[in-house]
């Protein structure tokens, strides 16, 4: 072996040697599930979505850390699809509260299957998953619904109570609202169209979360109630099924 071709092997050799480790990219760490027998949960829900200010809702969100269920109509998922995706992406759940908001105990069950098809579809061409969850329009609900709804292998969501944002739509209004009916497991019904509740929200999650509350998805809530296709929950006063 030449003198320079033995040269260039032992440079070599010293460079490996110094050659820093290849750094390979952790993935980073799920937080853990959070169990809502053993901590205050509690499951904001927002109805009619995405509104156009879902965007901003999402920030917040994300800044502290809450996690909220999203129940949303068919055609804004058509028309806000990106919000949607970032739903999903970032964690939060997403539910279907039909396409165009109907009065299902008024509709023909053909009309109820086509309003949930649709956003099934809309949804999982936005964001590549389908809806688990249905919210009736209204949040009414009959016994041809619950049919429809265990056709499509989905439990039925209500509310334990809401923060009367559309009413109002006023932000200390909501907050305070909001403050009196939170409680643990509760699911609270509110709506990211309204500009207020966006803005309110800020400052209600960290006074939640100040009272020692988990912002949840309702998946989290009724983890326990074995909840089968067709049944309803919270389930309304005078419901036979």
């Amino acid at each position: 072996m030449s003198r320079q071709i033995s040269s260039l092997l032992a440079i070599a050799a010293v460079c490996v040697t110094l050659a820093p480790a290849p750094a390979f990219a952790q993935a980073p760490k799920k937080a853990a599930p959070v169990d809502c027998e053993q901590v205050k949960c509690l499951a904001l829900t927002f109805d009619d979505g995405p509104g156009k200010y879902a965007g901003t809702l999402l920030d917040t969100l994300k800044k502290y850390d809450a996690k909220a269920t999203f129940f949303l109509e068919g055609q804004y998922v058509k028309s806000r699809p990106a919000f949607v995706k970032r739903m999903v992406a970032e964690g939060h759940e997403v539910g279907n509260h039909s396409y165009s908001h109907p009065d299902f105990t008024k509709s023909e069950p053909g009309t109820i299957r086509n309003e949930i098809k649709k956003t099934q579809d809309a949804v999982k061409k936005a964001a590549g998953v389908e809806p688990k969850l249905l919210r009736p329009p209204y949040g009414l609900a009959d016994l041809q619904t619950a049919d429809v709804a265990t056709e499509f292998g989905m439990p039925m969501i209500l509310w334990t109570a809401g923060s009367e944002d559309w009413a109002s739509k006023n932000v200390d209004a909501i907050k305070k609202k909001t403050m009196e009916v939170a409680q643990p497991n509760g699911i609270i019904l509110m709506h990211d169209w309204v500009k207020q509740t966006v803005d309110a929200m800020p400052a209600l999650i960290k006074s939640l979360q100040k009272k020692g509350y988990h912002l949840v998805t309702v998946s989290d809530i009724v983890k326990g109630q074995n909840l089968q296709p067709g049944d309803i929950f919270p389930v309304p006063a005078g419901w036979e099924k």
